[in-house]
């Protein structure tokens, strides 16, 4: 080992071996590559130099608190390309490099000019099933306002479902100043409640919990409750204040106003919110606002909570992510951050790299088959597959697509089924998914008819027509296959009707492997050759329980949307 040290503190002047073509490497190593606890790392390179004397490597591995190096033997792989793998077993930052030599004597070692990173999170970072819910709205009784114990009563019915994480928007008090009334509209009356992302009112702000909910020890019940039932609680958080809230009043230098001394309202084109005043993260003051941010979400950790949403984090200057996510990693490398960010892909991209743990998608409008296969294939390729973890949602409070308008319930089942198999993790916004609500406000809109966003709602979730079932067999179905818990594995499949998606994915490992295939047409019966590279299959329809032998190349296929609208196959290996 002695001899070994030596050897790298010479290896400097005159080194004789190139590397270079590192992956993964993200951005030239400016940002970490990400996995989670217990993968396996495989690391290329490609290693060569003058003339013909063997080239030789290691790759170097630690946890960053770690101080000594662990080395792996580079295994030649052809051509001056190399290989060499290591399992990553802790949470937080993991460090990698590689050296490299000529001959077998180590007499100058070439060092890897940089010293490479890799995010490790625990199994929820890569693969989840949300349910996003209103607790005002779980009242038993129409008209009244919900409450934590009344989201507590209703944990049964959700966990049945097979979800994992519970998801709720802004749980903070709501002001009176430019309160929406329902529809959206500018004037609320009386007894209109808000929206839950006009946060802020009298003394109560981002750390304190809307009074008709309850208070922080029902809160944190509730995390308890749901912890118990296999859920954890996802918590919205909105760097944004009404105009009551007591920020605005104590910092008023933490906002830009115009000449008249006002505070412009929130836009998000075309969206604009009458009812919210954004903070000024290039104020003067920048270093109290953010530290204040920060304590923010430090708060609600202390209160039990995990997993963040955070709303709009493209509104945010960059730096301040980069710093942020560090800084409550560092100490609580078990948070979560799922970025809700509509906007451009580079935007998107630059908010996973860095540190956003899943990131919403365009899912909700890709709808044909080529722009399907165009984006997951874009998704799961690198270089996105390395810091990008999508986050798929066929509706939320804000979306309401037009497929989904127009599509009725055939459409609600096609779009779980893709949300749930192209992606490793997906939500959905319920009751409204499982009860397929459809109506618009106005032609043309993506907003819902008296949406909940403004109102409070009564929901029958025992309707006969809910589509409970369906997703609790497709959630079971994606944790008893371990294919599905992956966004890496999948490749697309030849059908000679556009109307028809085929695609498989399979486990690193090989031993499962499944075969999807969806009919898009939420009306009408459609049916097609699906073409695999395989002589015989043996095909268990784990939607319906059928069994399939598929022999030769070419196989028909079948679609009836209000049957079925998809075959999940497990073939059978």
């Amino acid at each position: 080992m002695q001899y070994q040290m030596e050897k790298r503190k010479r290896a400097s002047l005159n080194p004789r071996v190139v590397i270079e073509q590192v992956s993964p490497e993200v951005d030239g190593g400016r940002f970490p590559a990400k996995r989670i606890v217990g993968d396996t790392v495989t690391v290329e390179a490609d290693l060569f130099a003058d003339g013909h004397d063997p080239v030789q490597g290691v790759l170097l591995h630690r946890n960053e608190s770690q101080s000594r190096w662990t080395e792996v033997p580079l295994e030649p792989l052809g051509n001056d390309r190399f290989k060499a793998s290591f399992r990553v077993g802790k949470l937080g930052t993991t460090l990698y490099t590689l050296e490299g030599w000529v001959g077998s004597k180590r007499v100058l070692v070439t060092r890897y000019e940089k010293e490479l990173r890799i995010l490790v999170d625990r199994g929820l970072a890569r693969f989840s099933a949300w349910y996003e819910v209103f607790p005002r709205s779980c009242s038993p009784q129409p008209g009244r306002h919900g409450t934590f114990h009344d989201l507590e009563n209703r944990l049964p019915a959700i966990a049945s479902m097979g979800f994992d994480v519970l998801y709720l928007p802004p749980i903070h008090p709501i002001a009176r100043t430019k309160r929406k009334g329902k529809n959206n509209e500018l004037t609320a009356g009386p007894s209109d409640p808000g929206s839950p992302w006009g946060i802020g009112a009298d003394a109560w702000g981002h750390k304190s919990v809307h009074p008709e909910l309850g208070t922080l020890a029902d809160f944190r019940r509730l995390i308890e409750s749901a912890k118990e039932m296999g859920l954890e609680v996802a918590l919205d958080i909105a760097l944004q204040c009404s105009p009551d809230h007591p920020y605005v009043r104590e910092h008023p230098e933490w906002f830009r106003r115009r000449p008249d001394g006002s505070i412009q309202f929130a836009e998000n084109p075309p969206k604009k919110y009458e009812d919210i005043v954004p903070f000024d993260f290039e104020t003067k003051e920048w270093e109290s606002l953010w530290a204040e941010m920060k304590s923010i979400f430090e708060f609600w950790i202390k209160q039990g909570v995990r997993i963040f949403r955070v709303d709009n984090p493209h509104t945010k200057p960059f730096p301040f992510w980069e710093w942020l996510l560090t800084e409550i990693r560092a100490k609580e490398p078990e948070v979560l951050f799922l970025s809700e960010a509509f906007t451009r892909p580079k935007i998107m991209m630059r908010l996973a790299k860095l540190g956003f743990t899943q990131s919403y998608t365009y899912f909700a409008w890709r709808n044909t088959k080529w722009e399907l296969t165009e984006y997951f294939t874009e998704l799961t390729k690198e270089p996105a597959r390395e810091f990008f973890r999508p986050s798929l949602w066929p509706n939320t409070p804000d979306i309401l697509t037009a497929v989904l308008q127009q599509g009725g319930p055939g459409a609600f089942r096609i779009r779980l089924v893709l949300a749930a198999t192209l992606g490793a993790s997906y939500g959905i916004y319920g009751p409204a998914f499982e009860l397929c609500e459809n109506k618009p406000r106005e032609p043309g809109s993506e907003e819902y008819l008296n949406s909940e966003k403004y109102e409070l709602k009564h929901w029958d979730i025992h309707r006969p027509d809910s589509l409970k079932e369906l997703i609790a067999r497709v959630n079971r179905i994606r944790r008893e296959n371990p294919a599905l818990q992956r966004d890496d594995g999948l490749e697309f499949h030849p059908v000679d009707n556009d109307q028809l998606l085929c695609y498989s994915k399979s486990s690193p490992d090989g031993t499962n492997r499944l075969v999807v295939v969806v009919n898009l047409d939420p009306r009408a019966k459609q049916a097609g050759t699906v073409h695999l590279p395989t002589e015989q299959l043996e095909m268990e329809d784990l939607l319906s329980g059928a069994s399939y032998s598929w022999n030769g190349a070419q196989h028909y296929v079948e679609l009836d949307p209000a049957r079925s609208p998809a075959h999940i196959f497990r073939v059978r290996l």
